[in-house]
């Protein structure tokens, strides 16, 4: 059974991972999101949620304003093609629907199918904003603190500097 939003939020505190939580409308677009989360610091994510044609399964944690390059990033992470995966993909592995796409969704992946790729650039921001599993909330913690709950999920983040596209001419 996937984990819920409260039995998320009590295993940070177990673990010592201090959070804060803020409550909004539903969203399921970054820009949605920019519109009903206020003036929050920090870095804010967009989660692509991709199978690789080997069967593989790829959480890409970006800020929300990248524009990640997929194929470039197919060859940064030596896969021969990428593509979005399907929502059931998403539920059956990471137990969470589309538009609640999160790091934090890695805990529910007990078979240990997905890897998880951070952007390199999110580590210098202060504090990283992500869905606690329901895109009806916005949780903030400390880059730190989203490695060391990655590890304690089982989950030890590949950070890299994700490639960017092109803007268009």
């Amino acid at each position: 059974m996937p984990l819920t939003e409260a039995q998320l939020l009590d295993h940070l505190a177990s673990i010592g991972i201090a959070a804060e939580t803020h409550r909004h409308p539903p969203v399921f677009t970054v820009e949605a999101a920019k519109a009903h989360r206020g003036e929050l610091p920090g870095a804010h994510i967009k989660n692509l949620f991709l199978k690789d044609s080997r069967g593989g399964l790829w959480l890409i944690v970006a800020d929300e304003d990248r524009a990640v390059d997929l194929k470039a990033l197919r060859r940064v992470l030596g896969v021969p093609s990428l593509s979005f995966a399907s929502a059931e993909a998403l539920r059956e592995a990471l137990g969470v629907e589309p538009g609640s796409v999160t790091p934090f969704a890695a805990i529910n992946d007990v078979a240990g199918r997905v890897t998880v790729v951070l952007d390199a650039a999110l580590l210098a921001a202060p504090l990283v904003n992500a869905h606690p599993l329901t895109n009806t909330a916005t949780t903030a913690l400390s880059p730190a603190d989203l490695l060391r709950f990655l590890d304690a999920a089982g989950h030890p983040p590949r950070v890299l500097p994700l490639p960017e596209r092109p803007p268009a001419p």
